[in-house]
């Protein structure tokens, strides 16, 4: 019942495995006690981590989001929206939590909780517990698989820029994908999450010295705020919601993470890691977001870092920086698909040693690259099977699983918010599917479609 084979446990010094301490006449099993692993991340790491996870290349379409939805309304939606993925990811954690004690097991990832939620929930989820599981671990694999090829594109994509504007010529951009190959593949040798902290903590300053040069130009002479519309149209809105949503969402570490901290239990609370985290994210979302279509106005990019003059100097920086932090950001990314796949090797190979470790992440590392080398175009199709997925994994599965968890506790105020959060993960499911299929029209197509100003960053 596992997903994070790689930091394997050790011995307690505390309680011995499987074993339950009692407490005055009754069994009392404490599962952190239990977890003791060889490379605990710390809640500064773990915070490292989710910040990376979260502060995405979508945030760069933020400016254009706020376009859609208007100044005053886009930082009400904003945290709205904030509010929606981190409730979702905190109650996934907290069914984890529960279902460590029920089964007596120390720690599970996001298609275990799945699994052990709906086989001990009521009658009629039992017998979907293992469907339920391969569905998540397919869904997780597919949208983390596909993000890692986009990044390659992203990153190629930008250098591609810099190159012809310091050579004064073009070259395919397939070269410049493939030449990451090599630096991506050492990169997925990372051994764990404890060693990729430091990695993540690099992504964090080289997107902070970006978004940073990025602030500057947009605090640069800006307009008046009566300049720009306080509310957006309700036929924008939906786009919003798409690309905020998706930007944000960050479900498939969030067991990851919880499963490798030290103190596990500082992941959930008012100020645990989870909640200032998100708070954090929420805070840059919005000043961008704002000061970006403040800025440009209707001039706004799908990308703010396009609004950037590309012959500054500064603005070239800008770009490299958040290149070098989203091939940063590729690592964990990958670190999801390499311990679905891992498992699933274990699980049907008994003899699978360290050794196929590697050779498992040569190979899937070859394949993203390969994938992107041969659809450069890729973006969209990963842009639907994001929506698709992101929408299901981040809003509805979470749902799903607090009913069959605590289906004997169900109140009238569970029912009603729970609904609530169906109905908005539906609608990112409806508007975010169509959103990507606009886009791959636009993209295949001979003859142009009719002009949509949905845009959605496939990647994060």
């Amino acid at each position: 019942m596992k997903e994070v084979p790689q930091n394997k446990r050790k011995p307690s010094k505390k309680l011995e495995k499987g074993e339950v301490a009692h407490l005055n006449g009754i069994d009392y099993f404490d599962p952190f006690l239990e977890r003791n692993l060889e490379h605990p991340t710390t809640n500064g790491e773990t915070l490292t981590h989710l910040l990376k996870a979260s502060l995405g290349t979508g945030i760069l379409a933020m400016p254009q989001a706020f376009q859609c939805s208007g100044l005053i309304t886009g930082i009400f939606a904003t945290v709205f929206v904030s509010f929606v993925c981190t409730f979702c990811s905190y109650s996934l954690v907290k069914c984890a939590h529960t279902l460590y004690r029920r089964t007596k097991v120390s720690s599970m990832g996001y298609a275990d909780v799945a699994e052990v939620a709906f086989a001990n929930g009521p009658e009629w989820s039992r017998k979907f517990s293992s469907f339920t599981r391969q569905s998540v671990l397919w869904l997780l694999f597919v949208t983390y698989f596909g993000t890692c090829s986009v990044y390659t594109v992203i990153i190629a994509s930008n250098f591609e820029q810099l190159f012809q504007h310091h050579m004064g010529f073009a070259l395919n951009l397939r070269y410049f994908i493939a030449m990451l190959l090599i630096p991506l593949i050492l990169l997925s040798y990372v051994p764990n999450l404890k060693y990729l902290a430091p990695v993540s903590m690099v992504a964090n300053l080289l997107m902070s010295v970006g978004l940073g040069i990025t602030f500057y130009y947009t605090l640069y002479d800006l307009p008046s705020i009566s300049e720009r519309p306080a509310v957006g149209t309700f036929a924008t809105f939906p786009t919003f919601f798409c690309l905020t949503v998706f930007a944000m969402e960050a479900i498939g570490v969030v067991m990851p993470l919880e499963n490798n901290m030290k103190t596990p239990r500082s992941f959930l609370g008012v100020f645990g890691v989870l909640n200032v985290g998100m708070g954090g994210v929420t805070i840059v979302y919005i000043l961008l977001g704002f000061l970006g279509y403040l800025k440009y106005g209707e001039a706004t990019e799908s990308s703010i870092t396009l609004n950037l003059p590309t012959e500054d100097i500064a603005a070239q920086v800008a770009k490299v920086c958040i290149s070098l932090a989203v091939f940063c950001t590729y690592g964990l990314q990958f670190f999801v698909c390499l311990e679905i796949a891992w498992t699933k090797i274990q699980d049907n190979f008994e003899k699978a040693t360290i050794y196929h470790n590697y050779v498992l992440r040569t190979v899937m590392v070859t394949l993203s690259v390969l994938i992107a080398v041969a659809v450069p175009t890729i973006g969209p199709f990963i842009g639907l099977i994001g929506a698709f997925c992101f929408s299901l994994l981040g809003i509805i599965v979470p749902v799903i699983i607090e009913f069959a968890t605590y289906w004997d506790k169900v109140t009238v105020w569970m029912t009603i918010r729970n609904a609530v959060l169906i109905a908005v993960g539906f609608l990112a499911l409806v508007f975010g599917t169509s959103n990507s299929v606009f886009q791959i029209i636009s993209a295949y197509s001979t003859v142009p479609p009719v002009p949509t100003n949905m845009t959605h960053s496939a990647a994060q």
